[in-house]
């Protein structure tokens, strides 16, 4: 049977409001191995750190696939079997891609794009989580991978973008980002700048731009039966309560 591991990267995730024991609840149920590192991600770091770490999860994966999860990324349980098939089906690629689910607040999302998360290790050894303008996308032999050019299955990714945390928890992983940014890039660009409130400002800009694209609308029971308790029991001072 061919296996599946799923990785993931999680730092301090009490602190940050990640749904986090969610996430790998989730996790667990698709997969045959789960994987987490970036545990000792360090407060200051530079952006080429997080490919790093995207690729010592590919690395440190034991399985015929292996398929790269943020930890505010969530499949729903009714594409277990799609899932299966897909690996098994489509075992001559190197990649599966998938539609992204953006969801800011639980009753409506927008389909943001396509992504390359699911990979084939087994056959293509040579995959690298390095390319991109963020330097964390798969590329293989030095070639970016196409989402438009490998499979791409309809099974949504649900993606909780920051729907936990509160505007304090914003503003300082926000200044974090934006200075790793600098650090490797020697400028700021859309990040904002080198305070707290220039990169909650510019991340919160980009929100407002996105926001009236989520036009889709979501039942509560439409959500990845891992995150729905936790959906109906978002508090006021979180991103996703309004």
């Amino acid at each position: 049977m061919t296996t599946l591991s799923i990785f993931t990267s999680m730092t301090n995730p009490e602190l940050r409001n990640d749904p986090w024991k969610e996430a790998l609840e989730c996790y667990k149920y698709f997969a045959d191995e789960v994987v987490i590192v970036g545990k000792d991600w360090p407060y200051d770091f530079s952006w080429d750190y997080i490919g790093k770490t995207f690729q010592e999860g590919f690395d440190k994966s034991n399985s015929d696939w292996v398929m790269r999860m943020d930890i505010d990324y969530f499949l729903h349980e009714k594409h277990l079997k799609k899932i299966r098939q897909s690996i098994e089906k489509f075992s001559d690629y190197p990649a599966i891609s998938f539609p992204q689910y953006q969801i800011f607040t639980p009753e409506r999302y927008q389909i943001k794009t396509r992504l390359c998360l699911l990979f084939n290790k087994k056959k293509f050894k040579n995959i690298k989580l390095n390319g991109g303008g963020d330097m964390t996308l798969a590329t293989l032999n030095g070639n970016l991978l196409d989402p438009k050019k490998v499979p791409m299955v309809n099974i949504p990714i649900f993606q909780y973008e920051s729907t936990f945390r509160t505007k304090e928890i914003l503003m300082e992983d926000r200044l974090r980002f934006a200075k790793a940014w600098f650090k490797f890039f020697g400028e700021y660009g859309s990040r904002g700048g080198e305070t707290a409130d220039l990169a909650y400002e510019a991340w919160f800009k980009e929100i407002k731009q996105r926001y009236p694209k989520h036009c889709f609308r979501l039942d509560i029971n439409d959500h990845p039966k891992f995150i729905i308790s936790k959906l109906d029991n978002i508090t006021h001072d979180q991103f996703g309560f309004n």
